[in-house]
């Protein structure tokens, strides 16, 4: 069993998650001489594979970029903080026509992110989301708001009095699903007005 000394210790052998250390991560791989050449003959194959579809995303993101630019209702629903211009483009091209719901209430409920009720002895409890609307805007509303709760829990970002309260009682999941619906009835309403969202001067997105 190799001693303390040459083994390698645990803070060496962790990399940092996420997208933007993948690279990192694959060149420390490749240039470790400890690995077996096969193993690092495989990774060559892996990095050429996630190399290719870096560059289909990039050119998908490209291409979203230049109609978000160029489209009035995406570029106002983008105002709305934990929103971003993938969010306000997907809502923009595959939602229905604003004037075709009633309220913002009822967008929302179409995009499945009205958290279903359970009464039991006169207590309202709200449970898993729906299963309605469109998956691909849901998550991506969902996403953002969870990015949005991470800077708040990070303390970048004041919350609200709502989305404080919000988080002392709920868990982060039901939050970010509370705070989508919350920008799906704000792009509704920009959808519907013609506006943009205007940040109040006071924490943001208040009740």
């Amino acid at each position: 069993m190799p001693s303390a000394a040459t083994r390698p210790s645990s803070a060496s052998s962790v990399r940092p998650a996420g997208r933007q250390n993948v690279n990192a991560l694959i060149k420390h791989i490749l240039e470790d001489d400890t690995l077996p050449e096969m193993a690092r003959d495989l990774f060559r194959l892996q990095a050429k594979e996630y190399a290719s579809v870096e560059a289909r995303l990039r050119e998908v993101e490209a291409k979203l970029m230049n109609w978000h630019r160029a489209d009035d209702v995406s570029r106002r629903i983008a105002t709305i903080p934990g929103v971003g211009p993938i969010g306000s483009t997907m809502l923009s091209i595959k939602a229905p026509p604003a004037a075709t719901f009633k309220s913002g209430r009822h967008f929302a409920a179409w995009l499945g992110l009205t958290p279903k009720d359970h009464s039991t002895g006169g207590r309202v409890r709200l449970g898993g989301i729906t299963k309605a609307g469109d998956p691909g805007i849901r998550s991506t509303l969902v996403v953002g708001a969870t990015a949005l709760l991470r800077h708040v829990r990070k303390g970048r970002t004041k919350p609200s009095p709502w989305l404080a309260a919000l988080l002392e009682r709920k868990p982060p999941k039901l939050v970010a699903v509370a705070l989508a619906n919350k920008f799906a009835r704000i792009a509704w309403r920009l959808m519907v007005s013609g506006g943009v969202y205007n940040r109040p001067p006071a924490p943001m997105l208040s009740a």
